[in-house]
């Protein structure tokens, strides 16, 4: 019976660039230019998912999840730092195009009649992002954000804030008792 999960030497084949130690990589999942993606220690990356690592790549930190249906997508750079936990169907944008119509959208049209945009994307250590949302290039999620499922994340967000709605809006404010909680993990792992 085959494993649900790539092996290390399957991991190799697929050409990441780098990839760490416990990794759970779906065989369901699509990768494109992963000689540009980066994947830390203990990372899962589940059924369906698609990362599509454009000229400034992917960078996965440790201890990420990327659960079922999620995408990260665009020619600029997105990184997910350790601690962090993309929910279902989370679409993580790089690239835009310009939807004005005073250019052509859409990748088979040669890039001189487009008008793509492109901006880096951070999402910080320990920042959730719920199921169905979507965050558009340019943004940065700071450490502890929280976003709520369903919102669109046009705008950066401030450290331990809680996230939502369309365009997602400032709601509150997260714990940082995780913060404790990862003290104790890495002390209790001798790291």
């Amino acid at each position: 019976m085959t494993s649900a999960h790539y092996t290390q030497e399957e991991l190799r084949e697929i050409g990441f660039a780098a990839w760490g130690g416990d990794v759970l990589v779906s065989r369901k999942a699509s990768f494109y230019g992963a000689e540009r993606i980066r994947l830390g220690d203990h990372v899962r990356i589940d059924d369906f998912c698609v990362l599509s690592a454009g000229e400034g790549g992917i960078d996965v930190g440790s201890r990420v999840h990327i659960a079922v249906y999620t995408s990260l997508i665009g020619k600029g750079r997105i990184e997910v730092r350790d601690f962090a936990n993309l929910s279902s169907r989370v679409s993580i944008y790089s690239s835009n195009d310009d939807y004005s119509g005073r250019t052509m959208t859409n990748p088979m049209v040669p890039a001189e009649y487009t008008g793509v945009s492109h901006a880096d994307v951070v999402i910080g250590r320990h920042v959730i992002v719920g199921s169905g949302s979507v965050v558009l290039p340019g943004v940065v999620l700071e450490e502890g954000v929280a976003v709520g499922a369903l919102s669109l994340v046009r705008d950066s967000c401030a450290a331990f804030g809680i996230y939502t709605g369309t365009p997602a809006k400032r709601v509150g404010e997260r714990s940082r008792q995780l913060l404790q909680l990862e003290a104790q993990l890495r002390s209790r792992e001798g790291l």
